[in-house]
């Protein structure tokens, strides 16, 4: 069984910057993949990104590649999305997620099996 708790989220001007945080509990949180997805109002939820909690590859929509980071603490269980370069359009809940998505599939939100309960994220314009 794996816990996942978002926070981090709020109110920003477009063009400015929010850290996301992931804290997950578990003992086996170290073997999965953790993902990043949204979900703006009206729409179907959007992967943002990824990684192996072991470290290694990360992966990004090409919506935010370049703005946004995924990385992980080890030591405090926690992982992070830090978001640079805001935009209106990355307005949506946030959440963060645990699975074991094949090669490939680290998109597909039906891979992951554990979810945060979400954080708002609001960018003004």
């Amino acid at each position: 069984q794996v816990q996942l708790v978002e926070s981090g989220g709020g109110l920003v001007q477009a063009g400015g910057s929010l850290r996301l945080s992931c804290a997950a509990s578990g003992r086996t949180v170290s073997t999965y993949k953790m993902g990043w997805f949204r979900q703006a109002p009206g729409k179907e939820r959007e992967f943002v990104a990824a990684m192996s909690w072991s470290g290694g590859d990360t992966y990004y929509s090409d919506s935010v590649k370049g703005r946004f980071t995924i990385s992980r603490d080890s030591a405090k269980n926690t992982a992070y999305l830090q978001m640079n370069s805001l935009k209106p359009e990355d307005t949506a809940i946030y959440s963060c997620a645990a699975g074991r998505p094949l090669s490939g599939a680290y998109t597909n939100a039906a891979w992951y099996v554990y979810w945060g309960q979400g954080t708002q994220v609001t960018v003004s314009s």
